[in-house]
């Protein structure tokens, strides 16, 4: 089987240990253990449970508990919908295996992560992109998807908030998309793993397994929980597309570590607390970088509703790519260039790590910018 090489993680692996400030990670700043346990008011102490805990595989789907704290972040899903998986990733791998065939149409907006147009290619679909421009904010254009999507559409593939742009679907603009897919009777697979970046309100959007019986949402712990380290991601889908995922499963996961599923589920008993640390940083973090935007003459943007990262629009004489390694190579500050996402003239910025990376990072671009 054929499959492109994953340019951003390509560019992530090659880089991400060797910058001095990493305005590429996606993740909002990490915690450690021990502030886990504070969050959910614990300590140190409480760390004897797990002294007891044979190293089994553990429940295969994902321990009850773990499933029932997931269950919590939608509106009506039983956790027999719920599959854990390793990490997101782990998560869209499995459902785009377990639904998609030869043959099979996929629309795919794009940019969008590499998995949701990669993977289905590498099984011979037929895959349709419909992108996303800036004078649309980056927001899908309803008629140019009525045209893709047909009787032969199996899965219209998204991420909600979009990664790299951070532009947000609301409610009623997914439920324009799931008329579309219920009139072919496709699929909607949903990567909400950036769920609860939101810049206003409670931050947390509409699912789509909460809008359409045919849809699919995919999620883990990275990126709005600052708990990468753990490896949880997990499905929530109608049952036949669980079936489905369940014998995928069985041939390169069996089951999540007992030790990552206890914290998952820690963490997501404790989640409001962890919610709001997150947006406190998205948040004063944007503005931030809002403020530098308008300074920047040769920066412009979309500037994003939610998400942890933004696609910066950079005039300057050489690729994106060439811009990025000599950036890093003059100042330590890491981006990710725009042909990961083919966007050739835009490098996306992760701007949820820790603010003072962040204010650092963007002083020293100003300095680079400066020699234009």
């Amino acid at each position: 089987m054929h499959i492109d090489p994953f340019k951003v993680e390509i560019w992530m692996n090659e880089w991400e240990n060797h910058c001095a400030y990493n305005l590429a990670e996606t993740c909002v700043a990490s915690i450690t253990i021990e502030e886990l346990l504070k969050l959910s008011g614990r300590n140190s102490a409480d760390l004897s449970e797990l002294l007891p805990m044979k190293m089994t595989y553990g429940a295969i789907e994902g321990s009850v508990r773990l499933r029932g704290a997931i269950s919590g972040l939608y509106e009506d899903q039983e956790i027999s919908r719920i599959t854990v998986t390793h990490g997101t990733i782990a998560a869209n791998a499995l459902v785009h295996k377990a639904l998609v065939s030869r043959g099979d149409r996929v629309v795919s907006i794009v940019p969008s992560y590499q998995q949701h147009y990669s993977i289905p290619a590498s099984l011979e679909a037929d895959i349709q992109l419909l992108e996303l421009r800036p004078e649309d904010g980056f927001l899908p254009d309803l008629d140019a998807l009525r045209r893709l999507v047909t009787p032969e559409t199996r899965l219209i593939a998204l991420t909600n908030p979009n990664n790299p742009t951070g532009a947000l679907i609301e409610r009623p603009m997914l439920e324009a998309i799931v008329e579309i897919a219920r009139g072919v009777g496709a699929y909607v697979l949903c990567d909400e793993v950036y769920r609860g970046t939101g810049q206003t309100g409670d931050g947390i959007t509409a699912s789509i397994v909460d809008i359409y019986e045919n849809g699919i949402a995919t999620a883990g712990m990275s990126k709005a929980y600052s708990l990468a380290g753990l490896r949880v991601g997990w499905i929530v889908a109608p049952k036949d597309v669980t079936e489905k995922v369940l014998i995928h499963r069985d041939y390169d996961t069996i089951s999540v570590g007992a030790i990552n599923d206890h914290f998952a589920t820690m963490a997501l008993e404790c989640k409001d607390k962890i919610l709001a640390r997150s947006q406190k940083i998205t948040r004063g973090n944007l503005a931030i970088l809002d403020a530098w935007v308008t300074n920047q003459p040769r920066i412009s943007w979309v500037k994003p509703t939610a998400g942890t990262t933004a696609m910066l629009k950079v005039d300057v004489p050489m690729t994106t790519r060439a811009f990025c390694v000599d950036l890093l190579k003059q100042t330590g500050v890491m981006l990710t260039p725009g042909d990961a996402f083919e966007m050739d003239e835009y490098v996306r910025i992760g701007y949820a790590n820790s603010t003072d990376v962040l204010v650092a990072g963007l002083d020293r671009i100003d300095a680079y910018l400066a020699n234009f």
